[in-house]
């Protein structure tokens, strides 16, 4: 069983002018399919090609042996929530019982989203920042390098910003901040 190239949650220029077609088309169309391709062409064969894509990630994390195929694996599941985290219509704050966690754990929103931009702006290289839930229900906001994701360490992800420059060089250039403050403003889909 392969392990599908997810489809888009709108079209590829929905998000346009915080993120352009053309990045949609070189991020998705490219990088994304080649994460779910090249772990496709590894897993082919071996006792992971009849796994889910998060069964894939907690057997080969930490397993030096598998780091290629963790690697596409974490990266293929990043790249699909990521797509999920965001909106045409987005930019708004949670409601409900999911913002009072944010302010409990935060408190408020914008005390959130600057430290969300903060993590986001330090992570040094490529990476990710994410608000995640651990076991007890405690959110909090980490960062990840590379392809690390937070289901490998047993904790829930709420909300995720790809700082690799591939998601965001084309129209932001070396202006991470500006990217991921325009990803909260206008674009964060809780």
């Amino acid at each position: 069983m392969a392990i599908a190239f997810p489809a888009l949650p709108y079209s590829s220029d929905a998000l346009d002018p915080y993120i352009s077609t053309t990045t949609m088309e070189f991020h998705y169309g490219k990088h994304h399919k080649a994460y779910v391709d090249n772990l496709n062409k590894m897993i082919a064969g071996t006792p992971f090609e009849n796994l889910t894509l998060e069964e894939i990630i907690r057997e080969t994390s930490g397993e030096e042996k598998f780091q290629g195929i963790f690697n596409n694996a974490a990266q293929a599941w990043n790249h699909d929530f990521f797509w999920h985290c965001m909106s045409p219509e987005g930019g708004q704050p949670p409601k409900g019982a999911k913002l009072r966690k944010i302010e409990e754990a935060f408190g408020s929103y914008d005390k959130f989203c600057e430290a969300f931009v903060n993590a986001a702006v330090s992570q040094f290289g490529s990476g990710w920042a994410w608000l995640v839930e651990d076991k007890d229900g405690k959110l909090s906001i980490v960062k990840t390098s590379n392809a690390d994701t937070p289901i490998a360490h047993g904790l829930k992800p709420w909300l995720t910003v790809d700082v690799w420059e591939h998601a965001y060089y084309l129209d932001y250039q070396n202006r991470r901040a500006d990217f991921v403050k325009a990803f909260l403003a206008h674009l964060v889909k809780f």
